[in-house]
Order: C-alpha cells, then structure tokens, then sequence
C-alpha cells in the first residue's frame, strides 16, 4: 500500500495520519519530480522540518497543479530554499547513505547560519527569577507574556516558511519548552508582575495537545484576576479542523473553551491561516462554528509569502471569508529574517501595496487587520506606507507594539528601498539612527 493509499484510507477514517521525512520520496513522486529533484529535497528536509497529514494531503492541496500548487509549496521543502552547495553536500550524503551523524553534522552547520531564534528572543526575552531562567517562557511586551508548553512543541503540519522551525529539528539547544511543571513558574512570575495582562500559549500549536493536558496548564490561569486574556496560538483550523468537530476529546476541549470565558477572561485563538483554500472546506467552516459557539474569539493572521499568498486578490478573499464566518483579521506579517527568509520574502514596498490594495477592497468590519508588520528586536514595525517628505522619497514606519512602551506609535521614516525585505535593510531618514535604536527599553525584568 502507498503513502497516498494510506492517506487516503485513513482520511475516510477522519483518523489523524502524521507524514514525515521518510514519506517525502513518494510524496513528491505524486507531485510530479524527477528522482534528483527528490533526492534535493530530502536534502533540504535533513536542514528544516518537514511534517504534514492526511488532511492537507486529501483535502487542502491540488495535486494537478503540484509542485506550483500554493498549499503544496506552504508544507513541502523546495529545493532552492537554501544555497546550492549546501543542498548539493547533504543530497551527496544522502546518496552515498552516509552516517547518520554525518548528515546530522552538515544540516547542524546550515542550521547555524539560518538565524534560528531571530528577535533577541532567547538573550532579551528570557524571564530570571532568584537567578533561575524560566525555561519555555518569554517576557518581550509589557503586558503580554509568552508560554511554551513542552508537550505542544510541534504541529499538525509545518509551514514551509516557520519562523520557529528550530523548535522541529530535534536540537536540544535550539527548542524552548517548559518542563511540566512550568506552569506552576510561570503563575509565580505572573503573581511578581501584576503588569502582565495576557498569556499566549504557543508552540508550535497548543492545539496538538489534548483537552486533559491544556487543561492543565490553562486552569490555574483563571485564577488569577489580572489576567483580562488568555490567548492560543493554532494552525489547527487550516491543518487539523477536525480537532474541534471529530477528535475524540472535541467536546471536552469546547467545554473548556466555555470555562475559560466563564471565568470573565477573553479567550482568544490567534488562527494562522495563510491561504484561502484553508478556510473553504466544510469542516473547516464547522470548526470555527463550533469554537465561536463557545465565547472564544478568533483572530486570524499570517505572514506574506512570495508564491504562496503575494498577491492582494488572496488577502482580500481570506479576509472577506473570516469575517462572513465571524472570525477577527488582526495582523499581516512581513516573513520573518529567520530559516529561508530570503527565498520567501517580498519586498517591504511590494508588500504594502499588497496590503493596501487588499485593505482598499473590503469593508471596515475587515479593517481590523493591522500590517505589513516585521516583528523586530525592539518591537512590532507596521510600514505604513512610501510618502514624500521634504522631496524625499521614504517609507513611513510606526511601532504597533514595542519592548519600551513610550516607542508605541510614535512614527519614523526610513529611506525608500524597493529592494528592503528587513528592518536590517532599511537607513533612517532625516535622523541618524531609528527612535528604537536611541530608546531601545530595558530587557525582560528580573525577580530578586
């Protein structure tokens, strides 16, 4: 029996089948590539994540327009993702079945110089308490700090383009995790820093959990009254709706969806969806039905892809379809300066247009959404727009969210570059540095 065989048996089955790595061969055989464009890709799995399901398979991707199709190219490794001799060296490995720490090794040495936790976030934003890092939590915002249980490190599917693909390889010292119990750590922090406002539980995908063991570590939240929100981050609507509808725990996970609005706090998921084909399956749509029966709210947001969703037509669609289905545009993302970056990226100026020309076409229940926005070092930097200024020709820069609170909305103006993909790329106007850079916040407090 082939993998798409099995896929397809166990899909009718509404069972969760995972595909891996070792399944890639006679996946892109299915696509249509020869056997050393395969071999290229495997090559570029033993670097990144590859992972995906019998949904995404089935349902979500086109296999006549495969390897162009959009949904393939969000969950396969592409050859060109990442330099040629790099490729080349580990598909040569591989053919000659070299060691397997060998291999290990020479993805080991890519890896590094792929940025794997841009942001600062493992050196700024790691919380200290008596001396003691508090593993699997983040603390880059104010009022908002991040949590990272260790049991939902990894995803129904991987995205191509993740930001956090370090958290996939299988490096130790690469993955942020909380052990089990980091929770109780992380409601002593929050009692220290009545700031705090809002948890996100993140991942990989919360949602890879089941409902007794998010249950867990969202319960002692509820207790505490400064908490206004509690927010979970989820690929699991475009990559795994039956989560909500068939899953054996499905009704126990709403239940506690209901109990945590119960309680006076906002739930909130931040949905990714990157793509319009995500959201127009039946169960997908029963899914969010079900999930906003409950109270919860959900936000949706993505980053801007070349060759996946580069194009105003898709945002403006998603959009208009999350709202019809009652969910919250909130956040258009610029690809993150982390993994493959340069091989997805759009251009800031592009990426505007992009936006605007999507904002321009839907009404303002849509206008919720908030981009292009890089999230940075010092903060979350949203491109407003390329104006002239004193006959100069710049992009106009705000920060929505910042390390230092007083930076928030204060705008800036960088020299206009149509070929700026970052921050990084981009020189100030009428000023010799960024405000960000003059007034940069001081790091992640620590508890004495």
């Amino acid at each position: 029996m082939t993998v798409t065989d099995t896929a397809q048996k166990t899909s009718a089955g509404r069972g969760f089948r995972a595909f891996t790595a070792r399944h890639l061969d006679q996946l892109t055989a299915r696509a249509g590539l020869p056997p050393a464009e395969r071999l290229a890709v495997r090559a570029v799995a033993e670097v990144l994540p590859f992972r995906t399901n019998n949904y995404v398979v089935d349902e979500l991707i086109d296999w006549s327009a495969a390897p162009d199709d959009p949904i393939y190219r969000l969950t396969f490794p592409q050859k060109d993702m990442l330099p040629e001799e790099d490729v080349d060296h580990i598909a040569g490995l591989l053919r000659r079945d070299a060691p397997r720490r060998e291999i290990q090794q020479a993805a080991h040495r890519v890896r590094m110089r792929l940025n794997p936790h841009p942001a600062g976030q493992l050196r700024l934003n790691r919380p200290v308490v008596d001396g003691h890092v508090l593993e699997g939590v983040q603390h880059k915002y104010r009022e908002t700090v991040l949590f990272f249980p260790r049991q939902g490190q990894t995803c129904h599917a991987y995205c191509s383009y993740c930001f956090r693909w370090a958290q996939f390889v299988g490096e130790p010292d690469l993955r942020m995790a909380a052990d089990d119990d980091g929770v109780q750590e992380l409601v002593d922090y929050l009692l220290a820093h009545p700031e705090v406002t809002n948890v996100l539980i993140t991942g990989g995908d919360a949602m890879i959990m089941s409902a007794t063991v998010l249950r867990r570590y969202v319960e002692p939240l509820l207790a505490l009254d400064q908490l206004e929100s509690v927010r979970v981050g989820t690929k699991a609507l475009a990559f795994w709706p039956r989560k909500f509808v068939t899953d054996p725990d499905a009704a126990d996970l709403l239940a506690l969806f209901e109990q945590v609005v119960r309680s006076g706090k906002n739930l909130a998921l931040m949905a990714h969806f990157s793509h319009l084909r995500e959201l127009e399956t039946p169960i997908a749509e029963q899914a969010v039905s079900r999930i906003r029966s409950t109270g919860a709210v959900i936000r949706t947001q993505a980053p801007l892809i070349r060759s996946i969703n580069d194009s105003a037509l898709v945002w403006e669609s998603m959009w208009r379809r999350q709202v019809r289905l009652g969910m919250v545009p909130y956040y258009m993302f610029v690809e993150r300066d982390t993994g493959p970056a340069d091989y997805f990226a759009v251009p800031l100026a592009r990426g505007h247009e992009i936006f605007r020309d999507a904002y321009a076409s839907v009404s303002g229940l849509a206008r919720t959404v908030r981009g292009p926005s890089m999230s940075t070092t010092a903060g979350k930097v949203c491109v407003d727009g390329v104006v002239e200024v004193a006959g100069r020709k710049v992009f106009a820069l705000h920060l929505i969210q910042a390390r230092n609170p007083e930076l928030v909305g204060r705008p800036f103006y960088a020299e206009y570059d149509p070929a700026a993909v970052w921050l990084s790329d981009l020189k100030p106007a009428f000023s010799d540095r960024f405000p960000l850079e003059e007034s940069p916040g001081a790091a992640v407090p620590v508890c004495q």
